[in-house]
């Protein structure tokens, strides 16, 4: 048996996942619960890891340290970049998470850590330093099933856009407009959060592949709260990945019948 490990860093942005997870048993490892069930047949671990990067990636290593982990989604909120295209309540997914904070500060302003030349991860001749490619295929899959024009109708889809595009995980959250097209600019980046290239990075060193959904809950820039959906961010996030793992198992159902008939002819 083996695992699809959902990630959140707050129960806020999970509450409906676990609603509908059957079958539960919590667990406590290293401080923390995992939930144990299932979603639509599928093997889950659901778990939620608190703020930040070192919360994110201590809970993906104990997750794949004390179980088969097959793959990983990491959810939750975010903010999308001004530019980007996306509004509140919209839905991005990572095509690849980027750590927009570590590097170093020279006179002539920021650079990647590539300037110190010690790579966070190796892996042969591949060297990863600020950036990690999310697994294609798996990415593929997600986006597939999802559908392209979302119905607005109560208690089901909401009317809202769909983008992939690269993620910046930040240790301190942008709150001015500068900043924000600094970053956006810099990376060509969609949307910010604080959890996600960690997440990746653990993701790397196992070899396990993980896709990232977010809602969005404010635009990048001037901090102000009273402009954020959080609420509708999490819901519209929660109601995609789902919708991703009730289409995944249908779509695995469909294709063990047609590798049967195959055999049988």
């Amino acid at each position: 048996m083996k695992f699809l490990a959902i990630l959140s860093s707050m129960p806020l942005e999970s509450e409906m996942i676990l609603a509908h997870l059957k079958n539960v048993h919590a667990i406590e490892i290293a401080g923390k619960t995992v939930y144990r069930g299932k979603l639509s047949g599928r093997d889950i671990l659901f778990l939620n890891t608190g703020i930040g990067k070192v919360n994110a990636a201590h809970s993906a290593t104990c997750l794949i340290e004390n179980y088969p982990v097959k793959g990983i989604i990491n959810i939750g909120v975010g903010g999308a970049y001004p530019e980007g295209g996306l509004k509140i309540g919209c839905i991005a997914i990572a095509s690849k998470e980027i750590y927009g904070d570590e590097g170093v500060i020279t006179s002539k302003g920021w650079e990647s850590l590539k300037k110190i030349g010690i790579p966070l991860v190796s892996h042969g001749k591949k060297k990863y330093f600020n950036e990690f490619l999310l697994e294609k295929k798996l990415l593929k899959k997600g986006k597939d099933r999802i559908p392209p024009n979302p119905p607005l109708k109560k208690g089901g889809w909401g009317d809202f856009q769909i983008k992939s595009g690269p993620f910046i995980t930040v240790s301190a959250t942008t709150g001015t407009r500068k900043r924000a097209i600094e970053l956006e600019k810099r990376f060509n980046a969609i949307c910010e959060n604080m959890e996600g290239a960690a997440i990746a990075q653990i993701c790397t060193i196992y070899k396990i592949p993980m896709l990232e959904i977010r809602g969005i809950s404010n635009i990048v820039g001037e901090r102000d709260k009273r402009r954020w959906d959080m609420k509708l961010a999490s819901e519209n996030c929660q109601k995609v990945v789902l919708e991703v793992i009730r289409k995944g198992r249908r779509q695995n159902a469909e294709c063990r019948m047609k590798k049967d008939s195959e055999r049988k002819c």
